[in-house]
């Protein structure tokens, strides 16, 4: 399977105790607190101010907004990313997997939309030269995707299609569409996600290797038609 072509952002190892560890969690739990709140992305200087520590202290755990925002999602969704299934089908892998994890999203929506827009912003300002702090880099569905799809039979090319186009409906970003643009509540989200999954399961399913094993008919032969004699001219009385 081919894999993204960067590496993934890994969370800052918080200090395991004493006052590190106590400062650690602070700055943490107070980043969390501000984008729940409003949906604000803070700068590590922000934090600090909030926390009443100073800018030198804050930076020591968290040198970026990448290393505070992925920090925040690891805490987040740090039960989703650990999860795993016996089950030998892939199909309720997939249904586990996503009726699991969805309410999951919904409780840390805020922190969710603010790492997609951090790694937006990120994005346009390396595009114009402009970053200049390590990029947030996401992708973890990739490998919790691939764990739930593993017991399906499919061929390499329809393998690697299913689990992409998996990836696109789980996540923040059926959330994002379907709520600001759709006006639909958290539940239909989650109804319509789980849906779009098992569309796209049977999809992969109907082109694998059980339809590949059906003899295609032979194309019918259309006996050529005898060409039409053109009767011929009478002569005239």
């Amino acid at each position: 399977m081919k894999r993204p072509g960067h590496k993934l952002s890994e969370p800052p190892v918080p200090p395991e105790k004493g006052v590190k560890a106590a400062t650690f969690h602070l700055l943490l739990d107070t980043a969390m607190a501000l984008i729940h709140g409003n949906g604000h992305i803070p700068s590590v200087a922000e934090v600090a101010l909030r926390c009443k520590v100073s800018r030198a202290t804050a930076y020591r755990y968290f040198p970026s907004r990448s290393a505070l925002i992925t920090a925040v999602i690891d805490s987040s969704l740090g039960p989703v990313r650990s999860l795993s299934s016996d089950d030998p089908d892939g199909r309720v892998r997939v249904r586990e997997l996503f009726t699991q994890t969805f309410p999951r999203f919904k409780e840390f929506e805020p922190q969710m939309r603010a790492a997609a827009q951090l790694s937006m912003e990120q994005w346009a300002l390396e595009r114009a030269g402009q970053l200049d702090e390590v990029p947030y880099r996401r992708g973890h569905r990739i490998r919790i995707l691939e764990h739930a799809i593993a017991p399906l039979t499919l061929k390499p090319a329809l393998r690697d299609r299913l689990h992409k186009a998996l990836s696109v409906v789980y996540g923040i970003e059926p959330f994002v569409i379907l709520k600001d643009i759709w006006g639909l509540p958290d539940r239909e989200v989650e109804g319509i996600a789980l849906w779009m999954a098992d569309a796209l399961i049977e999809a992969a399913l109907r082109g694998g290797p059980a339809a590949a094993k059906k003899k295609a008919r032979p194309a019918r032969k259309v006996a050529a038609r005898p060409a039409r004699r053109k009767p011929a001219l009478q002569n005239a009385a």
